[in-house]
């Protein structure tokens, strides 16, 4: 699909750039940021950062962190060559994808979630692999993808190794404000592509004993028609599914093509993402844009 390039931009506006963030601070346009390192899927988020950056007509800027203890025996060039050789073959990749964006690529020495939370402080979208989450509940808290979507200063698009379903974008949503805004960064995201998309209002009658699933229903048309108005050309389908808000906006994205979630939903003093980020982040196979608001900048570690 050609993107539109006159439309008004969904994504938070620009984060607030942090004094010692690296490259991006200084572009007039903020980039769609990609991490890579040397495995078959960051190849893969920089396909999907590429085709954000042409749908959004933003630049595309490649990152390849690297920590090395010099050898002292080891000329220093032989030491960078095969971080040299990830971020050519990255660059490649992403002039490959999308012929039209204008490509960069910067090597940071450093620690990967530290040297990706920097670059989120001045880039419009942050794209990076999901180190194994995918249909797994055993990967610690303090790893590189979980640390980075938790803190990091703008939205996380996390790509995934298989290859995910066509035509539909799913957005999940429980009444929160932060809620609100990943529903319209979903609509955008789905007209961008030409596709339908798909709203999941969750029911627990467990958790609301007050409430009734016809009520739920009421507020979830209330919430979206707002945005509908604003996209009237996609394709909305509006569901709300009786269960455990976590169980049940997973099962409705067995058929995504992209699934958007609100980093913390109406948990928004948690330290860490919501339950049902996190859900989606573990058992969701395809790729999750996890959403933030214009005042969340990340936590320095």
């Amino acid at each position: 699909m050609v993107p539109d390039t006159d439309a008004p931009d969904a994504w938070t506006a620009t984060p607030a750039a942090m004094p010692d963030s690296p490259g991006p601070a200084a572009r007039d346009v903020p980039p769609v940021v990609v991490g890579v390192d040397g495995s078959a899927l960051a190849m893969a988020a920089v396909r999907l950062a590429a085709r954000e950056a042409e749908l959004h007509d933003r630049p595309l800027r490649i990152v390849h962190a690297f920590n090395w203890a010099p050898d002292p025996y080891a000329p220093a060039d032989e030491l960078r060559e095969p971080a040299e050789e990830i971020t050519e073959r990255a660059v490649a990749c992403g002039a490959e994808t999308a012929p039209g964006v204008p490509v960069s690529a910067a090597l940071l020495e450093g620690p990967p979630a530290a040297i990706l939370l920097r670059e989120s402080g001045a880039a419009a979208l942050l794209v990076i692999g999901d180190g194994g989450l995918g249909g797994s509940g055993g990967v610690p808290v303090d790893a590189t993808p979980l640390q980075v979507t938790a803190r990091a200063g703008c939205s996380v698009l996390v790509a995934r190794t298989t290859v995910p379903g066509t035509g539909l974008v799913v957005v999940g949503v429980d009444g929160s404000a932060s809620s609100q805004q990943a529903l319209e960064q979903a609509f955008d995201a789905a007209r961008r592509r030409g596709d339908r998309l798909r709203v999941v209002r969750a029911w627990d009658p467990v958790e609301d004993t007050i409430g009734t699933e016809a009520r739920v229903a009421v507020e979830l048309d209330e919430a979206v028609r707002p945005c509908q108005e604003r996209y009237p050309d996609v394709p909305v389908e509006l569901r709300v599914r009786t269960g455990d808000p976590k169980d049940v906006i997973v099962a409705e994205t067995t058929d995504a093509e992209l699934v958007v979630a609100s980093a913390r939903g109406e948990q928004p003093w948690r330290g860490m993402l919501g339950g049902v980020s996190q859900a989606l982040l573990y058992h969701c196979t395809a790729p999750v844009l996890i959403t933030r608001g214009t005042h969340e900048v990340y936590v320095q570690g």
